[in-house]
């Protein structure tokens, strides 16, 4: 039974369907003859005639016992290859993705949503990250793609490329005297106590804040921090201080705040795609692609 193949029972389907050893040959698009000789084959490997031959070919009593295992087979080994083939297309698996909470606002929903409608099959798993969080996940495996909102860190074992950009805007409590202004410079808030993330949430974003306020000739007088940046917002409209935050935070209705943009400013947040070295399984591949194209488009 170990010598039986495939092409046997597909010969063997083809003649029981076509109940003509001719119609199965031209069908299979071979001469009749080799045709009859597998079926033989297959007959001495199962140790039964499968097909009366006179006066016309029908099938046997063991013939019509081997048709549906014959289809099952060749139908399970179709679905089979058809599965390997939309494994490696990245058509199926699971694909874990980490991104920092404010983006959100800005590159998530349309990377989700094309990534949705091109492979909604693969298992999409979203979880809301820091973005120091996200490069330990990524270590350990946690995920496979990050939204970082920090410039590529310095690791072996994580691949990174810049996939965009935002301006940062200045949070104003509504009754602050540079809200009346369209546009303010950001020195103008040299005096100004400021609500800010901790450092260790995202050591590079932090770090270019800090490098956007020292170019415009002061350090900020950090009164207040918290981890969130829906909690900053809401500190500021308490009056605690002014923030800076990436400009995506103006379509956020929430809160009274005013957004302004800044004059002179040319440092902005960056946006980082990460994954692990060497994860990139199909699934994992068919999102960054996705990504890529979606953000591309967005920059248009």
């Amino acid at each position: 039974m170990n010598d039986i193949e495939l092409r046997h029972l597909r010969y063997f389907l083809a003649v029981a369907e076509e109940l003509s050893f001719s119609r199965a040959a031209e069908r299979l698009g071979m001469a009749q003859p080799p045709l009859s000789q597998q079926i033989q084959r297959l007959e001495a490997l199962v140790g039964h005639e499968l097909f009366e031959r006179r006066p016309r070919v029908r099938l046997t009593a063991a013939g019509e016992a081997l048709l549906p295992a014959a289809r099952r087979a060749l139908a399970q080994v179709e679905q089979g290859v058809e599965a390997t083939n939309r494994a490696a297309r990245g058509e199926v698996g699971t694909v874990m993705v980490g991104f920092a909470a404010s983006m959100i606002l800005s590159v998530v929903p349309p990377v989700v949503r094309a990534f949705r409608k091109g492979f909604p099959a693969v298992d999409l798993q979203l979880r809301e990250m820091s973005s120091a969080g996200q490069v330990a996940a990524l270590r350990e495996g946690q995920i496979d793609v990050g939204f970082l909102r920090e410039p590529a860190p310095a690791d072996s074992e994580i691949r990174c490329e810049p996939v965009g950009e935002e301006a940062f805007v200045a949070v104003l409590p509504p009754e602050h005297p540079l809200a009346g202004q369209r546009r303010i410079a950001l020195s103008s808030l040299a005096d100004e106590p400021f609500v800010h993330f901790p450092r260790p949430i995202a050591p590079g974003l932090y770090d270019r804040i800090l490098a956007l306020c020292q170019e415009a000739g002061f350090h900020p007088r950090v009164v207040q921090e918290a981890q969130e940046w829906l909690t900053i917002v809401g500190l500021v409209e308490a009056g605690m201080g002014v923030s800076l935050v990436p400009e995506s935070f103006r379509k956020l209705k929430w809160g009274d705040v005013a957004y302004r943009p800044l004059g002179n400013a040319t440092r902005k947040s960056p946006i980082t795609l990460c994954w692990r070295a060497g994860g990139e399984r199909p699934a994992v591949q068919a999102f960054l692609r996705t990504a890529r194209e979606a953000l591309a488009g967005l920059q248009k």
